[in-house]
């Protein structure tokens, strides 16, 4: 075999067992051959075979990077089916991310690499069983109480004086929501939750036996108070459950005034607010977004976050400040997990403390902002007319509003032929809307192979505009 065809089998090796993903920057020559231990004209006929196949492409000046992955055959894609169900349309999608969604436009999840995971990693793999702080009895609810001291300088530098006992430390967010709606509701009660939002906050409701209500958001200030209040006259509500921060998909930030308004509403009618604030950290500007919790008199506010969109997204670290409910959600954590992995927190509580934790989220900021802007740039240069961009001051998803005539679950299907995922607005609400919405992904490094599907996506935008009868 000769030496470049044996180069690019490696090669293609890499990409096939996605080592190398769509989107990645390949080897520089230099690298290439240096790795193969091949000279730099045989490396480049290893690039030249792996272009002809479609596996890779160069641009000037930035070297090569792994193309989209194309679908096998039409037989072989998977077509929309005008039947799925909302949890079948969400299962479709974020299997299209892994599977076929090779550029994820579509993802609802940061991109690991902003993240210190190496850092954070290695004093996870330091500990030791002499450490005084080490073991399950040490970490059982509310949790390490070294990473709670560090969570609770958190809440100071936002502007709530907490106490590091008040704090309860789970896996994620997510189980932080589930024990908190637990605590404040039971089977059957209603739940009202923003429309459009994030579909798993609709499932962990609906997994619990509770009713969904959906209320009316504003594109760029969150729920529609007035909506809200018609809602409570009209349904008893057990709780609401809503992001205040960036909300995701629409990245709307509320403004301070309204978040007031909104906890003086549900102390009214004394109804609990669990708020998802996973997004608070991810701020553009200068000022911290202010927590609704800071608005709570009566602990009628359960904050919950996690270190999952700012430090650490593959840990599961998250906590909750529970109000009125901490002892009936640490009861309720006890019984269900008893307690989380006491490695992951030390090693977080760790970095916070030790390494310049407000420096990696200044850098963290600036790197989405950036990425917002070239973006934006690229759906303006290349979606239809008419085209609608939201304008996140935070966060890392935009918003699209699209032409009425574009089925956002047709080009869906239409990015997935083309290795790109995106994710359609039906699945942001449970009702037969927002057909023609979009929700992007701007979290991932701009390269040359991202840039180039936001282009696509807004080609095949434009084809289908175009295609409408008159």
């Amino acid at each position: 075999m000769k030496l470049y065809v044996s180069v690019a089998a490696r090669i293609r090796a890499l990409i096939d067992e996605s080592v190398l993903r769509p989107g990645d920057k390949v080897f520089s020559l230099r690298q290439a051959s240096q790795k193969y231990n091949v000279s730099i004209s045989t490396a480049l006929k290893a690039y030249e075979l792996l272009e002809a196949d479609g596996l890779i492409n160069s641009h000037p000046q930035s070297g090569y990077y792994v193309s989209p992955r194309k679908a096998a055959s039409k037989r072989e894609t998977p077509r929309r089916e005008f039947n799925l169900s909302h949890a079948e349309l969400v299962l479709s999608t974020l299997r299209s991310i892994r599977e076929f969604g090779t550029i994820p436009l579509g993802s609802p999840f940061p991109d690991a690499h902003l993240f210190p995971v190496k850092a954070i990693h290695r004093y996870e793999t330091t500990l030791n069983s002499d450490e005084a702080e080490w073991g399950v009895l040490n970490d059982l609810p509310p949790g390490n109480e070294s990473l709670r001291q560090q969570i609770a300088k958190r809440y100071l530098k936002h502007g709530l004086d907490v106490s590091p006992r008040d704090i309860i430390i789970t896996h994620g967010a997510t189980e932080a929501i589930n024990l908190c709606l637990q605590a404040v509701a039971k089977p059957g009660d209603t739940i009202a939750l923003e429309s459009p939002g994030y579909y798993a906050l609709a499932h962990a409701v609906e997994r619990m036996g509770m009713k969904v209500a959906e209320v009316r958001t504003h594109p760029t200030e969150g729920i529609e108070l007035d909506a809200l209040a018609a809602l409570i006259q009209n349904v008893k509500v057990g709780a609401l459950l809503l992001t205040t921060n960036f909300q995701n998909p629409l990245g709307a930030l509320m403004p301070d005034a309204k978040k007031k308004a909104l906890v003086d509403l549900l102390a009214q009618q004394q109804i609990p607010l669990i708020e998802d604030d996973v997004y608070q950290e991810l701020y553009f500007g200068d000022e911290i977004p202010k927590l609704t919790k800071s608005y709570d008199q009566q602990g009628l506010v359960l904050h919950c976050a996690s270190f999952s969109k700012s430090l650490a997204p593959g840990y599961r670290v998250g906590w909750t400040l529970a109000g009125k409910y901490r002892r009936d959600v640490e009861k309720l954590m006890f019984l269900n997990s008893v307690s989380i992995p006491s490695a992951p927190q030390i090693a977080i509580a760790k970095f916070m403390k030790r390494d310049s934790y407000e420096q990696h989220l200044k850098n963290l900021r600036h790197a989405l902002k950036c990425n917002y802007v070239l973006m934006r740039k690229a759906i303006e240069d290349s979606f239809p007319q008419g085209t609608q961009i939201s304008t996140p001051t935070g966060g890392y998803v935009v918003w699209l509003e699209l032409p009425e005539a574009i089925d956002s679950l047709n080009l869906y299907q239409q990015c997935l032929e083309k290795g790109i995922s995106i994710a359609p607005g039906p699945l942001f609400t449970r009702k037969k809307e927002l057909i023609n919405y979009i929700r992007l992904n701007f979290s991932h490094q701009w390269t040359p192979s991202i840039e180039q599907a936001v282009r696509d996506v807004g080609s095949l935008a434009r084809k289908m505009l175009a295609n409408q009868p008159s």
